[in-house]
């Protein structure tokens, strides 16, 4: 189910220079707004939660979600390097989720820690804000991570899909248009959030926590499972 050389290999590829720059912009970013919110304006519950959900659950989640799923396993697929490591004697189900949870830890811990902090330093999780925008980011990250990893084994244009989804899907419809929300990453991670913040706070999501759940695991062994069976099916192609 895991293997310490496909892991190392691809925690390699997702922590070179390149991509780890590109996973630290956001957070990085996030930290410093955090900063000069508390500077210019104190602590102040009502910022706190349209920084961390406007900004890092809407747009930092799901673009580093983008970065890791993908770039875990797409580019090999797309230089066909991915044969090599397909020729080996290793299950095609070891391979997907030991990749899995490569990018789930990585999309973790991009996300979760710049959460933490920057809800700290704004508020100091007055009102469980920081706490609960920090489990949002956590489920949201395995979620996330799923559906990536599948969108890299379907599609060459994985990032584009990915971004689209992200930036269009999550960020946009996401957050504006209602019938877009039930279907919606953010909005079933809000809903566990909204369970851990203190009552009164401006957390909330349009589904229910018990739909909620169910689509979060369901996305993610869905995806999971999909994404083993394109391998396999990728497997096949390149012996024929």
């Amino acid at each position: 189910m895991y293997n310490e050389t496909v892991a190392r290999l691809t925690y390699r590829a997702l922590l070179g220079r390149r991509r780890a720059i590109l996973l630290g912009i956001l957070p990085a970013l996030l930290i410093l707004i955090a900063v000069l919110v508390r500077a210019i304006g104190g602590a102040d519950d009502r910022v706190a939660e349209d920084v961390l959900g406007g900004f890092a659950l809407a747009a930092m989640v799901p673009l580093i979600g983008v970065i890791a799923g993908t770039g875990a396993i797409a580019p090999e697929i797309d230089d066909g390097s991915i044969v090599y490591l397909l020729a080996k004697p290793l299950p095609r189900r070891t391979v997907i989720l030991t990749k899995l949870w490569v990018a789930i830890s990585v999309t973790v811990v991009f996300t979760t820690i710049p959460v933490l902090v920057a809800g700290m330093i704004m508020n100091g999780n007055s009102q469980q804000i920081a706490g609960a925008y920090t489990l949002a980011a956590a489920v949201a990250s395995v979620a996330y991570s799923a559906v990536f990893l599948l969108l890299g084994t379907v599609s060459r244009n994985a990032v584009v899909f990915g971004l689209i989804y992200s930036l269009v899907w999550e960020a946009l419809f996401g957050s504006i248009v209602p019938g877009a929300r039930t279907l919606s990453i953010q909005q079933w991670s809000l809903s566990l959030a909204e369970q851990v913040a203190a009552d009164g706070t401006g957390i909330a999501s349009d589904v229910a926590l018990p739909t909620a759940v169910i689509l979060l695991a369901a996305v993610t062994v869905l995806g999971t499972w999909y994404a083993i069976r394109r391998l396999s099916a990728l497997t096949v192609a390149a012996d024929d």
